[in-house]
């Protein structure tokens, strides 16, 4: 589990605030999407689960550990993180990207190669043809794809995942969600994925966490949201989705 105790970020000393007291757990198992606009927070308080950054004030507990105490480099070894500009390295080839981490945990060549051509077939990538290609030998999605097996190479319990999808068209990117709630259901990973876009937070969200601010506005289910919407806030940015969405179900009954 993930839990964040009344945690406040500031960068300027205290005279702004990117996340003022903000108190969530991540359930084992779900998937979380952090989702609000430019500048609500979302991507600070998922970099201070991996301790990319820290806190100004409060906590974060992973599985009840405080990770301000636990060494940086170990902590990230076991998050997967995946994020909008993949992070490639270009030099090196699709399958050494995936083995790296499995190289720095001490796995000898032949495992790590076995490693690698697991994740790529988990992530829809034969390996005979992709294997050996170098990132820009690859599509955006294809990129994104080695992003996300490397992710899981340390078969981590917990993915971070920063706008993934936000870069790709919507072709590539409604695919790899579906892949994405396929991986899910087939390895059962914590997720917390951050997203600006609403209806990609219905498609994947187990629970949506809604920011505003530096503030959390509400976090529960889609139909919890879309159903009793606590602040004006959350009420304005679901109104118009829920239409569509109604109109959408009316045109498909009537056809």
């Amino acid at each position: 589990m993930i839990r964040f105790e009344s945690v406040a970020k500031s960068f300027d000393a205290g005279h702004t605030f990117a996340l003022r007291a903000v108190d969530l757990e991540v359930l084992p198992g779900e998937t979380l999407v952090l989702l609000g606009s430019s500048g609500s927070g979302k991507s600070t308080l998922l970099r201070l689960v991996n301790r990319l950054i820290t806190p100004s004030s409060g906590r974060v507990l992973l599985d009840g550990r405080d990770v301000a105490g636990e060494d940086a480099v170990a902590l990230r070894r076991r998050i997967g993180y995946v994020f909008q500009g993949i992070g490639l390295f270009p030099h090196l080839t699709a399958a050494e990207n995936v083995a790296m981490i499995p190289r720095l945990l001490g796995q000898s060549p032949a495992e790590q190669r076995e490693r690698a051509d697991q994740l790529l077939v988990l992530v829809g990538l034969d390996p005979p043809q992709y294997r050996d290609r170098f990132p820009g030998e690859l599509s955006g999605g294809q990129q994104q794809r080695v992003g996300v097996a490397r992710a899981l190479a340390a078969d981590p319990h917990y993915l971070l995942m920063d706008e993934p999808f936000g870069a790709l068209d919507a072709i590539t990117r409604d695919a790899l969600q579906q892949e994405l709630l396929a991986l899910k259901a087939r390895l059962g990973k914590t997720i917390l994925f951050v997203t600006h876009d609403l209806f990609e937070a219905l498609t994947l969200g187990d629970r949506i966490a809604v920011l505003h601010d530096g503030r959390l506005e509400q976090v529960g289910t889609a139909a919890e949201i879309l159903r009793e919407p606590r602040t004006e806030f959350v009420r304005d940015l679901f109104t118009k989705p829920a239409r569509q969405l109604g109109l959408l179900r009316d045109h498909s009954g009537h056809e």
